[in-house]
């Protein structure tokens, strides 16, 4: 292919929408003014208003602001600079400083004056449903977060680049516009998809602290959340702040009302407890299937996490108190009752909580979310793995269509990542961290999912390379164990999610697991009808 033609860009429907549009005119503004020379010489040849970042999942954290092309001599610059907050350029009332991005945040994501020999590829994305967004990725591995274009704009932002800049079509996807660059068309296998804030130090005592009003209620529920979700939580701090994430504890609750609703669980579970302890060797007999979970349980328990110092050791006392929180389980929720897997989730809530009653029932808490992975019809696990193909779907189409040639739809090869919440997979401390940055909701509920896509997208060349049919993508997927950059995956997943914006929400049916459960306080506290 000669060189003129790998710049033509002449048969893509948008460029060539815009070459109409533009009648002859370089310059492409709302305004639809000529080209604006500035006072240092620099030209503006491309502006538009309402360009927006969606830094998380809620409308109220968006960014909106104005993306500008700058010619300076033989140069472009690109430019994204957030409206102030009070209001933007447009004249839109923006939202109350309480609920929307801080000023930290717009400056976090402005771009100024990015050259555009520092970008290495354009992605150009056009939903069924929403906005066309693109992506920028620069020749550093940095990607930027997508960039909305809410009043339209993008073919012709495309159509002034290739007046200025040298650009052309991925010849393995059209939607990947390649600047300057021509020896790999798409090269994200060597690239991590990095953007925003860095991964923080674990929330320290000080902080907690900072968070609680005199009488002990979270006073910004979200910004804990946020918090956590970037950098975790202390070890010492986890006994308290597991409990609201699993949502054990509302974040409202007075420090008066924590220790009341401790004395009146520990009550409850004791009840439940001394109902299988009553149980006489002659009624079991009886009773198969109390003898069956007994006896899975009692197997599954001296198997986990025995190489932990807390668990190992013959008699091991937490060994049992592990055994009897998951028998006294199996009669709390009969209909579920005890699967393979469970014992896996408890060991890091009694290894953190110490106590028998409160591991129970932050335990509880987190069945309500997770305990659909264990179903007997395991629709619950079905509709994760669905859920994993539309948003590798949508993130990653070459990896899905090697996937569907493969017969590899199913991502059974991914079943124990989601089963578990990725246990199997990190040291025992970074399964913790990972699980509080999941329990956070922040970004997503099923942020998982977006750590299973990340992980996918790092390892695709070699998945796609050697040709892995089913079986070769099992052996390989469960060797990575142990092996698996967390910090890095969880960044990858951050800028997925981001990527994927509310496409990758219409990915997820409703209620797929973990989505929270409708009541969400489970009955923890007591109405006022019932403390009478």
């Amino acid at each position: 292919m000669h060189e003129a033609e790998l710049h033509d860009l002449s048969d893509d429907s948008d460029y060539a929408a815009s070459q109409q549009q533009a009648s002859g005119s370089i310059m492409r503004c709302d305004s639809g003014k000529s080209a604006v020379t500035e006072p240092n010489g620099s030209e503006v040849v491309y502006s538009k208003d309402n360009v927006t970042i969606h830094p998380t999942q809620y409308a109220s954290e968006r960014i909106s602001g104005r993306l500008l092309l700058v010619k300076q001599g033989s140069s472009l610059f690109m430019s994204w600079i957030p409206y102030k907050a009070s209001t933007d350029e447009l004249g839109y009332m923006s939202r109350s400083s309480n609920s929307g991005p801080t000023e930290k945040d717009r400056s976090l994501y402005t771009i100024k004056n990015l050259p555009l020999t520092d970008v290495r590829s354009i992605r150009r994305h056009t939903p069924a449903l929403g906005w066309q967004y693109i992506i920028v990725v620069l020749s550093s591995g940095l990607a930027f977060p997508p960039l909305y274009f809410y009043s339209g704009g993008v073919r012709e932002f495309l159509g002034t680049l290739k007046q200025h800049i040298f650009i052309m079509r991925s010849a393995d996807d059209a939607n990947v516009f390649l600047v300057n660059d021509f020896q790999d068309p798409l090269q994200f296998d060597k690239l991590p998809l990095v953007w925003g804030k860095q991964r923080e130090s674990p929330l320290c005592l000080a902080e907690w602290a900072a968070f609680l009003d005199s009488e002990g209620r979270v006073v910004d529920s979200k910004a804990l959340r946020k918090r956590i979700f970037y950098g975790g939580a202390e070890h010492n701090l986890r006994k308290e702040v597991w409990k609201f994430l699993l949502g054990y504890h509302e974040y409202d609750s007075t420090f008066a009302e924590r220790e009341y609703l401790a004395a009146v669980k520990k009550s409850e579970y004791d009840i439940i407890k001394s109902q299988w302890q009553s149980i006489s060797a002659t009624q079991a007999k009886r009773f198969t299937k109390f003898r069956e979970r007994k006896g899975l349980i009692e197997k599954d328990v001296v198997r986990t996490d025995r190489s932990i110092s807390y668990y190992e050791g013959e008699d091991n006392p937490n060994v049992a108190v592990l055994r009897d929180i998951l028998l006294t389980y199996s009669f709390y929720n009969f209909d579920l009752g005890y699967c393979q897997g469970m014992s896996d989730f408890l060991s890091p809530i009694l290894y953190v909580m110490k106590d028998e009653s409160e591991s129970f029932w932050c335990f509880v808490a987190l069945m309500e979310r997770l305990g659909p992975n264990f179903n007997r019809d395991q629709n619950g696990m079905h509709s994760q793995l669905l859920a994993l193909s539309k948003l590798v779907e949508l993130l990653d189409s070459p990896l899905h269509n090697y996937l569907k040639q493969a017969d590899c739809l199913n991502y059974f090869f991914c079943f124990r990542w989601i089963l578990i919440q990725f246990k199997r997979e990190f040291e025992y401390l970074k399964v913790m961290h990972l699980w509080e940055v999941l329990w956070t909701h922040y970004l997503s509920e099923h942020f998982h999912l977006y750590m299973c896509v990340a992980i996918l997208k790092r390892y695709r060349k070699k998945i796609m390379g050697e040709q892995m049919d089913f079986d070769t993508l099992l052996k390989f997927i469960n060797e990575l164990s142990g092996h698996i950059d967390l910090d890095g995956t969880i960044r990858d997943a951050e800028a997925l999610c981001a990527c994927a914006g509310e496409n990758g929400t219409a990915c997820i049916p409703p209620g797929t697991p973990p989505s929270l459960p409708v009541e969400t306080d489970m009955g923890l506290y007591p109405q006022d009808d019932d403390v009478l």
